[in-house]
Parts: structure tokens; sequence; C-alpha cells
């Protein structure tokens, strides 16, 4: 008998549901499902002339309400992908998307991609609570592994990474071509023996009494989940 190395046995596991649509809700913010007919119209008037927001993601910029239209048309009836509106309930406004891709059931690995923030909630409570609740959902329903990936060149996401808790993995080269140019793709993951941990350090960030007065944070998220991260980004 030849000794070799072989994976951990996995006791008792089963397959992870698939998402559904169903609404996610947080103390800042609401994920609803996405839908042409509700969102877009808002949506496109919270993303306009913002195109820059664009520049890493495969589709847009979108220059009319109606092409906006026909995009999240598209999108939602692509089975493979789960894409969520972000409402700002402070703001009573929708202010983002983004989407569960990449959806492994029988291995329990799930996606977050497709983020796209208008200005209206970047650097803020609502868009850390929106990924956070992406998170919970897929952790609580069983899946082992959450992923995050974004263009190696685009450093705000690699930071945003880093900050949310996900560990680096490496870079897939020429793994993509987007909108005609060559993407190199960065890996990053959490996994589920890491996320007690993790869920305790969005509570913490999370809790209102982190931030004053003015809105500043007193704990930093990327502090907390820095206790957590297996591995660092060598790049940032």
């Amino acid at each position: 008998m030849i000794d070799r190395p072989v994976g951990a046995l996995v006791s008792n596991w089963s397959t992870s549901p698939a998402p559904k649509h169903m609404t996610l809700e947080g103390r800042y913010c609401r994920l609803e499902p996405l839908n042409a007919e509700k969102h877009a119209a808002l949506l496109f008037n919270a993303f306009e002339g913002q195109d820059h927001l664009y520049d890493y993601l495969p589709a847009g910029p979108f220059h009319s309400a109606a092409q906006y239209h026909r995009w999240v048309k598209e999108v939602t009836a692509d089975e493979s992908n789960l894409f969520f509106v972000v409402y700002d309930t402070a703001k009573q406004a929708y202010l983002g998307v983004l989407s569960y891709l990449r959806i492994a059931p029988a291995a329990g690995s799930i996606e977050v991609g497709n983020i796209n923030f208008s200005a209206g909630m970047q650097r803020s409570p609502v868009s850390t609570e929106a990924i956070y609740l992406t998170m919970q959902w897929a952790f609580e329903a069983g899946y082992r592994r959450f992923e995050w990936k974004c263009n190696a060149l685009n450093r705000p996401s690699r930071q945003a990474a880093q900050r949310l808790g996900f560990s680096y993995e490496g870079v897939f080269r020429q793994a993509l071509v987007v909108k005609g140019r060559n993407r190199d793709t960065a890996w990053f993951a959490m996994i589920d023996t890491e996320w007690p941990a993790l869920k305790e350090a969005y509570r913490v960030w999370l809790d209102p009494t982190n931030f004053n007065a003015e809105g500043q944070q007193r704990e930093r998220l990327g502090d907390l989940t820095g206790l957590v991260r297996v591995t660092g980004d060598p790049s940032l």
C-alpha cells in the first residue's frame, strides 16, 4: 500500500442549497431581488455621471435608462447568477447592485460579485453591510467557501477584499478577455471555519456605538478582520 496524502474527510457533508429569490434584511440596508421594471430606472439615475464605476465590470457604462433596463432584464434572466439591489433604509433609495455567482452547491462554494455601488453608498456602513448580508446567508445555508475575485489591476477592490476579511489566494494570469482587454484575476476567499470570528468582527463594526456623532468609525473593520485573515495581499 502506497502512503499518499489525501484530503481530510468532510464529516456529515450535504449539498448546500442554491440561493433563491429572497430579501435579506440588515440594520442599514435591505437586499431585494433585482427587477428591471421596479429598479432599473432608479438605479440608472443613481449611477448617472459615474462612468468610472464600470471600468472593471463586464458591462457598461450605460448612457440611457433603456439601455440599463435591457441589461437588468438580461442578467436577471440568467439563472446561473442571482442579482440583488441594495436599498439604503436611511436614504430610502436604491443605490447599488451585487450578485451571487459561480454558485456550486455540491462543492459548498459561492462567490459575491458584479458589485456596483454608487457614490451615495460607498465608504459607508451600507456598502459593508450589503456584503456582510450575502456572507451571512451563505455560511448559515451551509456553504464552506465564500469567494471574491477582481481584476488584478483593480486596487480598490483588492483593498476592499482585504478589509472585508477575505484571504488572498493568488492571481490567475490571462484569465479573461473583458471589453477587448486582458484581465488577470486576483482571487480571495474566506471559509466556514473563519466565519464565527469574522461574524463577530462585523457585529462589533456594524454596531451603531462604533460610530461617533459625525459618523466616523471608532474601530476599523480591517483591524478586526485582520485578526482572522490567513494571508494578506502582497500588492497592498
